[in-house]
């Protein structure tokens, strides 16, 4: 396909499961007013553990939406995932596959960092507690990565092309960059995203050796990122799913273009060495806005990854600073996340659904709990600034040592 005629990946259909809440309309009005919904955790089991606040989702009954015969063979974190592509399907307008050829048109993606945790617990308490005989089938699948990514395409009988991302935080923005280039490449429409369910005890109590998980048991103190008060990050669980799709596509049967996807890049530096991801997140910057044909100063917000680890806030604001330039310091920036908690893979999915109904209401949510800086940024915080958004940046690192940049374009940007 000749580069004059490339298809643009256009984002049609936006689902979010997220602690503030569990549709879009309700996600997007909690984000705009700043609203912070970190609390302490309330999950049974886990009232001993050191990590004391976390984004819980906690008006979300799965039975109310997925069928009997899926929950009893899914997670949590694969019943938001279903959930959430429900919705962005709902929203794009696109059903089951019901026709000889739509079923290979249609694939699924998504991003998984800590897999189906609360079920493999359960199953391996019975396999002890019990015996064998007690433990279910599904137990060999619910826990994968993959399971999400399954369930939707056979629940849905999409047969086009479908993976996992399965990585730590930055795999949420590389899997709907999989979803962008499947649709360049001829794939009409890929659902695309990621969930996570990381509050079970057992999945808890794996996150404990992370030196950059916040132990403050204070929800407006425990997640604080470019302060003198950054005390690390508090974990979450839910997500979002959104629909890539071919704008020609799209446009051809009526559907409405919320956005585009217009460039991406991704670099490693390894674990925890933050520092160096300075280097390592101005690279996928750069090459990120290069993918996109997009100059620097044309970046209108951008929505940080905003760890909470003062070494790794001051090297994101370097970053910025190094690709954008003086741009850079007079850019809005913000990290709605702290409002809700990182939630792994999902965390920034949820910021691109978020950047995304920013550029449509031309309003840049602030960040929760923070009320200042000591970075050289013009960090948005107290209230939601209006302004007029064109393209935005969305950055992710992993602990693991990611680092990843999704380039967004607004739906009404002519064609290049």
């Amino acid at each position: 396909m000749s580069a004059a005629h490339e298809r643009r990946a256009a984002i049609t259909g936006i689902g979010v499961v997220a602690p503030n809440g569990t549709s879009t309309d309700t996600f997007w009005k909690a984000t705009q007013e700043g609203l912070s919904a970190l609390d302490r955790i309330t999950r049974e089991g886990c009232e001993h553990l050191p990590l004391k606040v976390a984004g819980e989702v906690r008006d979300f009954e799965p039975a109310a939406v997925i069928e009997e015969r899926f929950l009893v063979q899914t997670d949590r974190f694969t019943h938001y995932a279903m959930a959430a592509a429900d919705l962005a399907l709902d929203d794009a307008r696109l059903g089951k596959a019901d026709s000889e050829t739509a079923p290979y048109s249609i694939g699924v993606v998504t991003a998984a960092g800590s897999g189906g945790g609360e079920f493999g617990q359960r199953e391996l308490q019975r396999l002890w507690g019990k015996g064998s005989r007690f433990v279910g089938p599904y137990q060999s699948i619910a826990w994968f990565y993959a399971a999400s990514t399954g369930q939707i395409s056979i629940r849905r009988g999409f047969k086009g092309p479908c993976s996992v991302v399965a990585a730590d935080e930055a795999g949420g923005l590389d899997a709907l960059a999989h979803a962008a280039r499947a649709v360049k490449r001829g794939t009409d429409a890929i659902v695309a995203g990621s969930t996570e369910a990381p509050l079970a005890p057992y999945s808890m109590v794996c996150q404990l050796g992370y030196e950059e998980l916040s132990t403050v048991a204070e929800p407006d103190r425990a997640y604080r990122p470019f302060t003198d008060a950054a005390c690390g990050f508090v974990p979450a669980e839910g997500g979002a799913m959104v629909v890539v799709e071919a704008d020609d596509a799209a446009r051809a049967r009526g559907a409405e273009v919320r956005g585009f996807v217009a460039g991406h890049a991704a670099t490693f530096t390894g674990a925890s060495r933050w520092a160096e991801s300075r280097e390592g997140l101005a690279q996928a910057v750069r090459a990120a806005l290069d993918d996109a044909g997009c100059a620097p100063e044309e970046v209108d917000v951008v929505f940080a990854d905003a760890l909470g680890v003062p070494e790794a806030d001051r090297a994101e604001a370097l970053a910025i600073a190094d690709v954008l330039g003086a741009h850079g310091r007079r850019v809005p920036v913000t990290a709605p996340k702290t409002g809700t908690g990182r939630g792994y893979c999902a965390a920034p999915v949820l910021d691109t659904a978020a950047a995304v109904l920013a550029m449509e209401h031309g309003l840049i949510p602030p960040t929760p709990n923070v009320h200042d800086t000591v970075h050289d940024l013009d960090l948005v915080t107290g209230r939601a600034r209006p302004a007029e958004l064109r393209t935005a940046l969305v950055l992710s690192r992993g602990l693991m040592g990611s680092n990843s940049a999704l380039v967004l374009r607004h739906a009404a940007t002519d064609r290049a």
